[in-house]
């Protein structure tokens, strides 16, 4: 009897060369075969039309930018394979050989595992913080405000888990980069916020899961590359607002009490400020 298809999603923005890596790559990380779903949010035709040609992954375009947390919903909602596991992974994303069929292998242990994400390394083969606590006041406004300056400080240190890379174990939420979902646990929660346009779409994600039940679960014997920074780099000042918007829209749903009214615009106060800044640096750096 053959393997069930397994559906892989991403979600491309006028994508470059990455995104037949990220396919290619795909299909070497799991014995399973593959339903690949590319979801074209760009203009650009050609490189997506190509990479499905090659590949057989089918293309579903919807006419505009949805974003990504919605895009990564209607691939995974597409016509097609319907097993018990998909694969939603950014298109700058290389899976390492059999990766997937190592988380798979490792979701099984963990019946109420909801999400389940890989240890990603940067291009330099740093290990990136991937699995993380949720942000909260203290822990989330000292990581903001001395992540930058200061790498190593005990707020980034606490929001970013330090997690144990040697052990697969429950997180507060995972990064979005690359996740293997449990598809009833997705459908459960209603797929990705449509909400956030993009940035904390995960994170949302593992307050969802939490609040329904399901665990997050961190799977560092599975690893990927993620070339960090491929979006971003034709457009830095677009997505510093974005990142920034989707952090206070996140933050007052946080602390949405009445009662937490002055918090939530100070929080947004903070971020403007953090924001411009940034900004600021990044038209420093392209010029």
């Amino acid at each position: 009897m053959n393997p069930e298809p397994l559906r892989i999603v991403t979600v491309a923005y006028n994508p470059g060369d990455e995104l037949a890596l990220c396919v290619e790559s795909a299909t070497a990380a799991t014995s399973a075969p593959v339903d690949f779903v590319i979801v074209d949010n760009g203009r650009e035709r050609e490189t997506v039309d190509s990479v499905a040609r090659a590949y057989g992954a089918t293309v579903v375009r919807p006419g505009r930018n949805l974003g990504y947390g919605v895009a990564a919903n209607r691939g995974v909602a597409a016509p097609g394979a319907r097993g018990e596991w998909v694969v939603v992974v950014n298109p700058d994303v290389v899976f390492m050989p059999g990766s997937i069929d190592d988380l798979v292998r490792a979701a099984q242990s963990w019946p109420r595992g909801g999400a389940f994400g890989p240890l990603i390394r940067d291009a330099e083969g740093e290990v990136y913080p991937s699995a993380r606590r949720f942000p909260r006041l203290v822990s989330g406004a000292g990581h903001a405000l001395l992540s930058g300056v200061w790498p190593g400080n005990p707020f980034s240190s606490a929001y970013r888990e330090n997690a144990d890379p040697t052990r697969a174990h429950a997180v507060d939420w995972l990064s979005g980069a690359c996740l293997l979902l449990r598809r009833e646990a997705f459908d459960d929660v209603g797929g990705f916020d449509a909400s956030y346009f993009m940035f904390f779409e995960d994170t949302q994600l593992g307050e969802q899961l939490a609040a329904a039940g399901w665990q997050s679960v961190y799977i560092p014997q599975a690893e990927v590359v993620h070339e960090q920074g491929a979006s971003w780099r034709d457009r830095p000042e677009s997505m510093l607002r974005a990142h920034h918007r989707s952090a206070a829209h996140y933050l007052d749903g946080v602390y949405a009490r009445p009662y937490q009214a002055p918090l939530r615009w100070a929080l947004r106060s903070g971020l403007r400020i953090r924001e411009e800044v940034q900004v600021r640096i990044a038209r420093r750096q392209v010029r």
